[in-house]
């Protein structure tokens, strides 16, 4: 198997850190989304990444996606068991994944718009989307044991994310999230050289 993704990617990120977690032996192929190479297109008609490019059957997109194959794949290696708790980490996924959408809704009117033409009502609306979900994510932070989740590795992707692309604009007042990357690299020493990085 060969995963597609960029080293920018907090989606990618998610990804490749739990593939390595579980130990799948994933190939990882460094893929730029533009101008939408051929090997991404035929794989994600979306020109998007990650993608999982199989050997035995059609690629799997998107990270979401990918991550409930890899637990299957696994044996359930990746979420709870239990059907409570793996709401709590598919919720805590989807959480994370949502804040690093509204991220990169910032980041991208800023890149592809001239200056005069970026729009900072739109800004502010995906910007109070994070605040809240940062808020929420500090006071309601995940449990965190030698076990991870899925949604461990998508708050450890989007914190990455955060620190790449918004550093020293999030972390006033949030201590707690601030402080839990140290947490989880104690449990994924990977963290470091996996996390969104340019």
């Amino acid at each position: 198997m060969k995963l597609l993704y960029f080293s920018t990617s907090p989606y990618s990120a998610k990804a490749l850190m739990a593939s390595k977690y579980l130990d799948l032996g994933v190939e990882t192929v460094l893929t730029r989304t533009e101008p939408a190479p051929e090997m991404l297109t035929s794989n994600n008609p979306l020109g998007k990444i990650p993608v999982l490019v199989r050997d035995d059957g059609p690629p799997v997109y998107d990270s979401r996606v990918i991550m409930q194959f890899f637990d299957r794949m696994s044996k359930g290696g990746l979420y709870p068991r239990k059907g409570e708790k793996r709401t709590d980490a598919e919720v805590l996924e989807a959480l994370c994944d949502g804040i690093t959408d509204c991220l990169l809704a910032i980041v991208y009117e800023k890149r592809f718009h001239p200056e005069d033409k970026v729009h900072q009502p739109w800004i502010d609306r995906q910007w109070d989307k994070v605040v809240r979900g940062l808020d929420h994510l500090n006071a309601n932070l995940p449990r965190t044991t030698k076990k991870l989740h899925g949604g461990h590795f998508a708050l450890a992707a989007m914190i990455g994310y955060l620190d790449l692309r918004f550093p020293g604009e999030w972390e006033k007042g949030r201590s707690k999230l601030k402080a839990w990357p140290k947490k989880f690299e104690a449990l994924f020493p990977d963290y470091a050289g996996m996390k969104p990085q340019a």
